[in-house]
């Protein structure tokens, strides 16, 4: 036989092979291709572009950004990429409401690619923090359902929602100056949040706020490549896959940290309108990135997204099915979720967060097992999840650097209130221990005493006066 003939003969034998170890992926990026979808990333065989890997995901309030969060910290662990996370005083999130600053980042988690925890935006500073190339995104939600699970779930630590008779949403709105106090402790929660995170000015006088709200709009879309939407969590993940040419795989996800409907309040007539009037920066943001997102959606084409909204759900109900052994299993509030390392944090008595509990019949709960762990972590809360990712990057840090001194640490207690103690002690009585790692805080506002590793990373590259973003 010919060199030829049997160069050929080859080359048919591997693309056989090819066809029928990655017949899933083939068939996705045919259909795609067919619909003529612009660069599609379904698996690297059939891509020539790389993935983006620094990524800054500005997690905001109450607005699906822990499912986010989840995908984001799956593919950090996936990719071997390092997540930067908060020193151990600031608990879970970089001291929140405190102004982001690249200190309060833990120096075992430098230099980052990934930054996903809450915090308060400060472009300055991430710039400082991140490489050059890092793409930003963040989500928004609907002011009014949002504002609901704010009062909700931050109820019994914001104030100007606790001080209000019987709780009631509607008697807040009725007055919201006599319950809010702009300069009080977790303020943020009650007015403009979404504003409050991305380093605004929650609280911008009236006489020139049309103007600092269309400002502060075009400087947001400046700096994020990407606003999601919570409504349409899908339909952003699609763009966000486009945008970092990240596979279909990388997308995947279960909604966590949710409330029972008996902790929900359905919104009387004119309490939406009330509700946008009290938040209207907020507002402002939502509709022009609402408006922003439809717009590149349609660039994308109709057909296009349709197909790849298909793709995604049927690639979900494999990955459940392969987790659950079937559908997703109930939702449990915490007490009945026999796994600690799933218990989610529950804020008050007043709202039960709810969680899932690995079924005890399918392959993927042998602990120990590559599907065990996969599994475990696309459920697992953010508190226990940022405290086991905390734990794998320190030992690789000390793997890296085993001769490397301990970094000094400083003090940080006076950005903490007598009050925020208490909490997160009682925090840390509900959230149990899972081995060495960082002191764990609640998604709201108690964040736990202690001290503060100040990073000495040569990354932190700028070392003039710290600049706030409005």
């Amino acid at each position: 036989m010919s060199q030829k003939k049997i160069f050929l003969v080859i080359v048919a034998i591997s693309t056989v092979s090819l066809l029928l170890h990655h017949g899933g992926h083939f068939s996705w990026t045919m259909e795609a291709l067919h619909l003529g979808c612009p660069s599609l990333r379904t698996h690297p065989s059939f891509s020539l572009k790389p993935k983006h890997t620094n990524v800054a995901f500005l997690k905001t309030h109450k607005t699906a950004s822990t499912t986010m969060q989840n995908l984001l910290f799956r593919f950090a662990e996936r990719h071997n990429l390092t997540v930067a996370l908060p020193v151990q005083a600031c608990g879970h999130q970089f001291c929140y409401p405190r102004t982001f600053s690249a200190h309060l980042v833990h120096p075992h988690t430098l230099p980052p690619n990934v930054v996903t925890s809450h915090m308060r935006f400060n472009l300055a500073e991430m710039q400082r923090l991140m490489p050059n190339d890092t793409i930003y995104v963040t989500i928004l939600r609907e002011p009014g359902s949002m504002f609901e699970s704010l009062f909700s779930y931050y109820n019994q630590y914001c104030q100007s929602f606790k001080r209000v008779p019987n709780g009631s949403l509607e008697a807040f709105l009725d007055e919201p100056w006599r319950y809010y106090r702009p300069d009080e402790n977790d303020s943020m929660y009650a007015r403009n949040t979404l504003t409050f995170d991305l380093g605004g000015d929650k609280d911008h006088p009236e006489a020139d706020v049309a103007a600092y709200a269309r400002d502060f709009v075009a400087k947001t879309e400046r700096v994020f490549s990407l606003v999601m939407i919570a409504e349409y969590f899908d339909e952003s993940l699609i763009l966000l896959r486009h945008l970092l040419s990240w596979d279909l795989e990388d997308m995947l996800y279960v909604k966590l940290n949710m409330r029972t409907s008996g902790s929900k309040h359905s919104l009387s007539l004119g309490l939406p309108a009330k509700i946008r009037a009290w938040n209207h920066l907020d507002a402002r943001l939502y509709d022009h990135f609402n408006t922003s997102l439809w717009r590149q959606l349609a660039a994308l084409g109709p057909a296009c997204v349709a197909r790849e909204l298909r793709l995604l759900r049927r690639a979900q109900e494999k990955l459940v099915r392969g987790c659950f052994g079937g559908g997703l299993p109930q939702l449990r509030s915490a007490a009945q979720i026999k796994n600690k390392e799933l218990r989610p944090w529950q804020p008050s008595a007043k709202v039960d967060i709810v969680g899932y509990d690995l079924p005890t019949n399918t392959n993927a709960t042998r602990p120990g097992s590559l599907a065990h762990e996969l599994c475990l972590k696309l459920i697992m809360p953010e508190v226990q999840y940022t405290r086991v990712l905390l734990r794998s990057q320190s030992l690789r840090y000390r793997r890296s650097y085993p001769l490397r001194s301990p970094q000094p640490q400083q003090p940080i207690r006076s950005v903490l209130s007598r009050r925020q103690h208490v909490g997160m002690q009682q925090m840390h009585r509900q959230a149990p221990p899972l081995g060495p790692g960082p002191a764990s805080s609640p998604t709201a506002t108690p964040r736990p005493p202690g001290t503060q590793s100040r990073a000495t990373w040569v990354g932190l590259r700028s070392s003039g006066p710290q600049r706030k973003t409005p």
